[in-house]
């Protein structure tokens, strides 16, 4: 299996650390070995410097910086989403993940 990185972005990068651990315990109960981080969208920038991630997903309250990270990343064949207010709001790691992994297919 191959390790895919998958990064969220959020308005602080705190709101989103209980997702990326209920996403990360799916992911182990899967046997899919995936690196889930969360980083502030103040960092996004700096980290996708020099980092590569295999997607891109938005929390809800930065939803408005997706075609700014479509027209950057789109040309290197990452895949960008915002992840869906009810997901992210009633925390379903489940779902994000499995998003997630249609995206950037399995």
């Amino acid at each position: 299996m191959v390790k895919k990185t998958i990064m969220l972005v959020c308005a602080a990068g705190m709101s989103t650390s209980l997702l990326v651990t209920k996403m990360q315990q799916v992911a182990t109960a899967s046997a899919l070995e995936r690196e889930i981080f969360a980083v502030s969208a103040m960092e996004a920038e700096e980290i996708l410097a020099d980092k590569t991630v295999d997607i891109l997903m938005l929390g809800p309250q930065v939803r408005y910086m997706l075609a700014e990270f479509e027209a950057k990343l789109a040309p290197l064949g990452i895949p960008v989403v915002a992840i869906p207010m009810t997901d992210y709001g009633m925390m379903r790691g489940d779902k994000v993940l499995e998003t997630a992994e249609s995206l950037m297919g399995g």
